[in-house]
C-alpha cells in the first residue's frame, strides 16, 4: 500500500463532517474516550452515516479493558448487525485472554458473525497490551477479514513505542497492516513513512487543545493530511 490513509475518531455527526472537510479518508466511531473508546449507540452511527461520505468503522467493545466474555461477545454480535444496518463499512475490535495473549477465538467469533462477515475490520490497540508483542503479531496477522492493526508499539503510546513499531515495520507484510496511532506526534510521521507505514490514526490530535470536549477541527485534520502526504511524496 503506497497511498496514505488518515483515519480520525468521530464521536458524532459534527466530528464526521469536520473530519471529511479536513481531508480524512476514514472515520472510527466510538463513545466514552475516558474508557479509550467503547461501542456507540446505533442511532449515532446512523446519524454519522448521513453526515459523511467517508467509510466508517465502528468500535465493538462494551467495557474498559481487553478481556471479554461469552455474554459480551453475543451482545457485540447483535450490535454489529445494528451497525451494519445503520451503514457501517467496517469494524474495530480485539481482545486478550486473561494471560495477556491475543484472544483468537473471540476475534474469529466476531469476524465471522453476520454483521461483520464481508466487511473489513481493524484490530485495535489491545495488541499493545499483549505480554509478548511479537507473538501477538503472529496471532493477529492471519485473522479472517482483518486489514488493519491500530498500534502505538507500546501500551504507553507512540512516545514510548516508536522504536518497537519501526522494528515491526521491517516486515513488509506487517508494515502494510500497521495504522500508527496512540499519541501520534508530527515528528514521528516521517520516520514511520520511511519504514513503510502508510496509515495513520488521530483522535485528540484533531481537536483544539487535544480536548475530547472539543469538536474535531477541519484545520487540524488538514494539517495532518498535508504532513502525511508530504512525507509520503518525499519517499516516492
Amino acid at each position: 500500500m503506497d497511498t496514505p490513509l488518515l483515519e480520525v475518531i468521530a464521536l458524532g455527526p459534527a466530528d464526521a463532517r469536520a473530519a471529511e472537510e479536513g481531508g480524512a479518508d476514514r472515520l472510527e466511531i466510538v463513545t466514552d474516550m475516558a474508557a479509550d473508546g467503547l461501542s456507540p449507540e446505533p442511532g449515532v452511527v446512523a446519524a454519522i452515516r448521513r453526515a459523511t461520505t467517508r467509510p466508517i468503522r465502528v468500535m465493538l467493545r462494551l467495557q474498559a479493558g481487553f478481556v471479554t466474555s461469552t455474554g459480551e461477545l453475543q451482545k457485540l454480535a447483535r450490535l454489529a448487525d445494528h451497525y451494519a444496518d445503520a451503514g457501517a463499512d467496517g469494524f474495530v475490535f480485539g481482545f486478550l485472554t486473561p494471560d495477556a495473549e491475543i484472544d483468537i477465538d473471540a476475534a474469529v467469533f466476531l469476524a465471522e458473525c453476520d454483521g461483520v462477515t464481508g466487511r473489513p475490520w481493524t484490530f485495535h490497540r489491545a495488541i499493545d497490551n499483549a505480554l509478548e508483542p511479537r507473538h501477538a503479531w503472529r496471532d493477529v496477522e492471519d485473522l479472517p477479514g482483518l486489514d488493519t492493526v491500530l498500534t502505538a508499539g507500546s501500551a504507553r503510546g507512540l512516545e514510548h513505542g516508536l522504536d518497537d513499531l519501526l522494528s515491526v515495520a521491517q516486515d513488509g507484510t506487517r508494515a502494510g497492516l500497521i495504522m500508527a496511532g496512540g499519541g501520534l506526534a508530527a515528528e514521528q510521521v516521517p520516520w514511520l513513512v520511511r519504514a513503510g507505514v502508510r496509515r495513520f490514526h488521530i483522535g485528540s490530535g484533531a481537536r483544539p487543545q487535544g480536548s475530547w470536549k472539543a469538536y474535531v477541527d477541519p484545520r487540524f485534520v488538514r494539517s495532518w493530511r498535508t504532513l502525511i502526504d508530504d512525507a509520503v511524496a518525499r519517499v516516492r
